[in-house]
């Protein structure tokens, strides 16, 4: 069924000649397909598909969204896949579906050329903050709440208790701006040839499933975690301080900049062994569960311990 829709979107004389999976990804599956042109060279598309039952509650959601915001990112200075086509209910695929032009480049998790990328990350962070779009998308939703943080075994109770009470109290007043809401390395990214070195540059931004309206220090903390979580935590102290400046304005206050760094390290909690597999399916076997979650704990500390 899905191949079948995937056919009528595609032009006269085109035909698909090979599918390969993407790996790396947590919430849906991903194919790559590769479509034959009448004039015989080759072209290639993404597909979406949420399979997995506990993401498919959210799959109409996810998709609407992500149409929305590929549809009001053509043509602007952030580089985005094109929509396609997209079938959030599964009214013609098997499964909810979204099918989008690819983008050039790679993902890159590795440590070698990290600080210039960090840079890179940050200046293309202020650039998705700075979209005005014509139609704002839905309010930011918190991924966790202080009842469903998952505290590691090792770490130090009262850090983690501490940590929990801020948030715990209502989030600091914001200036909402337009929010990826899942910006990280995992959703970027770069050309293939200079990928671990010095001198790489960013081809796109993927994942919009998520797009949100909020504050950009949301979207800052989420990066940071999981930076901290890949590389280490002071990579997620570090990433904050690269936003600010390529131009990016943080809350003033150190008690709201805790709030929203807080917030999201301790969402990582409940998710933090899934991305560590992905991690590994892509390479980075060095990320067991013990190696994330210990640098997720040093975080928390360091977070803690720098802001409170």
């Amino acid at each position: 069924m899905t191949l079948a829709w995937v056919r009528r979107q595609l032009d006269v004389g085109e035909r698909i000649v090979g599918v390969d999976a993407l790996h790396g990804g947590v919430t849906a599956e991903m194919r790559r397909l590769t479509i034959r042109t009448r004039d015989g060279g080759t072209r290639r598309l993404v597909l979406r598909s949420f399979v997995d039952p506990f993401y498919l509650t959210y799959a109409e959601d996810s998709l609407n969204r992500e149409a929305d915001a590929l549809t009001q990112l053509a043509g602007t200075g952030v580089t985005a896949p094109g929509l396609i086509a997209a079938d959030p209910i599964a009214e013609h695929c098997e499964y909810p579906s979204l099918l989008m032009t690819h983008l050039p480049g790679r993902t890159v998790l590795a440590d070698a050329g990290l600080e210039d990328r960090v840079h890179q990350l940050a200046r293309q962070l202020v650039a998705v903050h700075a979209l005005r779009p014509a139609v704002r998308p839905p309010e930011y939703t918190a991924l966790t709440t202080a009842d469903t943080v998952v505290p590691p075994q090792c770490a130090d109770a009262a850090v983690w208790a501490a940590a929990i009470d801020v948030i715990r109290k209502p989030g600091p007043a914001y200036e909402g701006r337009f929010l990826h809401r899942d910006f990280q390395p995992g959703n970027v990214l770069f050309d293939v040839a200079s990928a671990g070195t010095a001198g790489s540059r960013i081809t796109g931004v993927v994942d919009w499933a998520s797009v949100s309206w909020g504050p950009v220090d949301l979207d800052v903390a989420h990066c940071a975690a999981i930076l901290a979580v890949l590389h280490g935590p002071a990579w997620g102290l570090w990433f904050s301080g690269a936003y600010e400046e390529a131009g990016g304005v943080l809350a003033a206050a150190r008690s709201e900049r805790l709030y929203w760094l807080v917030r999201d390290a301790l969402a990582c909690s409940e998710e933090v062994r899934q991305l560590a597999r992905a991690w590994r399916e892509v390479g980075r076997r060095d990320l067991t569960a013990g190696v994330v979650v210990g640098r997720l704990d040093a975080y928390v500390t360091v977070l803690m311990d720098a802001l409170s």
